[in-house]
């Protein structure tokens, strides 16, 4: 008899309750970035690192430091700058003077939800510090591996606009990231729900300290599980792996997806049904986190470039023209 892998009910029905807490709390603060919230979720549960890219006050940092406050487990702040070192990320091996021997002090990367705000301000070498870390889940110090906790999940941010003082991420360090978001600015109504809570003081740091933590770690990572047995037809793994190889041969393109890129949006879309409420994946599934998935990890040819043409208008262009599957 063939097994079933589908999720129970009361298992999906506890599952959907924990990730409606944590979008409730996250809630009661950020107001029309629910997009935004949804596709953090999505990241945690596939277990990717996010790059969260916005202009300075779509809340961006904020929300990403909320879902930290949300689940019960270690949360680090690393602020890049242009003097920062790889062994301020990292950390370092210290000489204990009593014991005559060097120890390894663990840097801030070491927590299981780490946001690190404005990515692209280091220089490479501190950039290339997180190669490992974010793909392999491990620091190697010394010749000594040390293992990160579980969840880990990088949560970056950067600011498209501003380029004085910043670096650009290398194509490697982009790759790592399963998502680039894109956060815009609110939509009319939002913006003055926004002033009148502002008006209310119900945007304070009162209201920061309401955010509980609703969920613990061992949650999150029995999301993580489920998530995997969210149940994929072969039709849609055929119609993931056609969006992909299209944009290898797109006139475009300089450089298409890999087939990370494929991996990537298989796990998102079953992560996203999930979120979503559902067990089985769905053609709209892969639809909306392909352009999140592909974004960063395509490269316009320079006459495209020049024309203003961007990664998302082919990305548009290849959703459509690769047949949905009924």
């Amino acid at each position: 008899m063939e097994e079933n892998t589908t999720l129970q009910p009361n298992a999906f029905e506890t599952m959907s309750n924990t990730i409606q807490n944590i979008k409730d709390e996250i809630s009661k603060v950020v107001i029309g970035q629910d997009a935004l919230i949804d596709m953090l979720l999505v990241g945690i549960i596939a277990k990717g690192h996010l790059l969260v890219e916005g202009v300075p006050g779509v809340a961006k940092t904020l929300t990403a430091k909320l879902l930290a406050q949300c689940i019960h487990a270690d949360f680090s702040r690393i602020q890049f700058t242009p003097d920062l070192m790889p062994a301020d990320v990292l950390g370092t091996s210290v000489f204990n003077a009593q014991q005559q021997v060097f120890e390894y002090k663990k840097g801030p990367i070491f927590g299981n939800i780490v946001l690190i705000d404005e990515i692209n301000r280091a220089p490479a070498k501190t950039q290339a510090a997180l190669f490992e870390v974010m793909e392999e889940r491990q620091v190697t110090n010394d010749g000594h591996t040390h293992k990160m906790g579980n969840p880990f999940m990088v949560v970056a941010t950067q600011n498209p606009i501003e380029q004085e003082g910043t670096y650009r991420l290398p194509e490697a360090q982009l790759d790592r990231f399963l998502f680039k978001l894109e956060v815009t600015y609110p939509g009319l109504q939002d913006e003055i729900s926004m002033l009148q809570a502002a008006n209310s003081n119900k945007l304070g740091d009162h209201a920061l300290q309401s955010v509980k933590p609703v969920v613990t770690a061992a949650e999150i990572i029995a999301l993580q599980d489920k998530a995997e047995q969210v149940f994929v037809e072969e039709h849609i793994i055929r119609y993931i792996v056609h969006l992909v190889k299209a944009t290898r041969e797109n006139g475009s393109l300089f450089m298409g997806a890999s087939p990370r890129a494929s991996i990537a949006v298989l796990a998102s879309a079953k992560a996203y049904a999930l979120v979503a409420g559902r067990d089985f994946v769905t053609p709209d599934d892969v639809v909306t986190v392909v352009p999140a998935i592909l974004r960063h990890r395509i490269v316009l040819t320079p006459e495209r470039e020049m024309e203003g043409i961007t990664t998302n208008d082919v990305i548009a262009e290849i959703l459509k023209s690769v047949e949905v599957p009924r």
